[in-house]
């Protein structure tokens, strides 16, 4: 009978003794599998923040590629718009009849080097030519052209150029009163000269502006 009871309290002993264990175990157990969840959702978590961070570069980069685009089309609308209007320009001269042409050399007018006022000189060529403008009382079609020597590159001489037809285009609407959308300006450079620029007389000459009346 004795035997019998320390039986039963050493098997008592050692079930709680495993159920202790087991509840530590459990325990140990919730607690990582805890630990594992919250890794999962922290690695979920950075995940979709940086899923929103190329996101939001993506976004900012088709922003900028857009952007990029619209300058492009503007920039290219506004050329074919110059290259319509040059060839409009060029039609009215191919269709036109020549009225009137004045040159003014340097002989006449002292377009001096680098320079692209008009000169005093060319008042009164430029105000007969513009007297027989008005005296006609149609629309006419005026092209001023302007010409350099050869010194400088092409593309200061371009420039210069188109600087002495503007001055020409400029004084014709100014002192004269004609209308600025009948008078169109072109610059050939150095491109046409009409002299040796080898010499200096040669080169004064180059330096020129023409102008055609055309209807």
């Amino acid at each position: 009978m004795r035997m019998t009871a320390a039986r039963l309290f050493t098997t008592f002993a050692l079930l709680l003794m495993m159920s202790s264990f087991a509840g530590c175990v459990t325990k140990k157990l919730f607690r990582q599998t805890a630990q594992n969840e919250d890794k999962k959702i922290g690695e979920v978590q950075t995940g979709v923040e940086e899923n929103e961070r190329r996101t939001g570069d993506l976004k900012s980069e088709t922003q900028r590629e857009v952007a990029r685009l619209d300058a492009k089309t503007d920039e290219a609308r506004q050329t074919a718009e110059a290259a319509s209007t040059r060839a409009g320009n060029a039609e009215k001269l191919a269709k036109g009849k020549v009225l009137w042409e004045v040159t003014l050399t340097n002989d006449q007018v002292k377009f001096g080097f680098n320079k692209a006022k008009v000169p005093p000189e060319a008042s009164s060529v430029l105000d007969d030519l513009a007297g027989k403008v008005k005296a006609l009382n149609k629309s006419v079609h005026i092209e001023v052209e302007g010409h350099t020597d050869s010194v400088g590159s092409k593309e200061y001489n371009n420039t210069l150029g188109l600087r002495r037809a503007e001055a020409v285009r400029s004084y014709l609407n100014q002192t004269d009163s004609l209308p600025l959308h009948l008078i169109s300006v072109i610059s050939y450079g150095k491109t046409k000269p009409v002299a040796e620029n080898s010499t200096r007389k040669g080169r004064a000459q180059n330096r020129r502006v023409v102008v055609r009346v055309l209807e």
